[in-house]
């Protein structure tokens, strides 16, 4: 048994094959989410209850409200299922807020190299930076019009429309 703060815990002491189960607090469950994900390698699967929104928004496909950030970065280096939701009034006192109960097995190789994680992270961020604005002015700082025509991605586009392999490819051509 360890006590520790789970934001500073070096999982790598554990060993491998952890199966991770926990209830996250809600206020920093993607905090804790992101910091599991540098330990994927040695993880057999996670199991967490979190609130509804969060699950979905891990969840979440391209070119839906809820796909963002938190959607891009784990997909890209887990398989997430939501497996069912749990009402307020399983709990006392009663929530205001529902819960839902998602898996995460690790993929077996990672859509992102680690030397290029940095690089990803910021694309995604830079992308989502102001949601309602295109690739074209989002990624100005990354991207040329002649990126775009290359990566066969139209810049019109915003980054709710683009999928986790197409973050991918645009990671791993800036690269070259």
């Amino acid at each position: 048994m360890h006590s520790f703060d789970a934001l500073k815990f070096d999982f790598f002491t554990l060993g491998k094959n952890l199966r991770v189960v926990g209830n996250l607090p809600y206020n920093i469950s993607t905090s804790i989410l992101f910091h599991l994900s540098k330990f994927a390698k040695n993880i057999c699967d996670m199991h967490f209850m979190l609130q509804k929104e969060v699950v979905e928004r891990m969840v979440a496909l391209p070119s839906t409200s809820d796909y963002g950030r938190l959607s891009i970065m784990l997909q890209s280096r887990f398989e997430m299922e939501q497996l069912f939701t749990i009402p307020p009034e399983a709990f006392l006192p009663t929530p205001k807020v529902q819960s839902a109960i998602v898996r995460m097995i690790p993929l077996n190789q990672p859509m992102v190299d680690a030397n290029k994680e940095n690089l990803f992270a910021a694309i995604v961020a830079a992308s989502f930076s102001q949601r309602r604005k295109t690739l074209r002015n989002t990624l100005q700082n990354y991207l040329e019009p002649k990126d775009f025509e290359t990566l066969q991605i139209e810049p019109g586009l915003r980054a709710e429309n683009l999928s986790v392999s197409q973050f991918v490819a645009i990671t791993n051509h800036l690269i070259r």
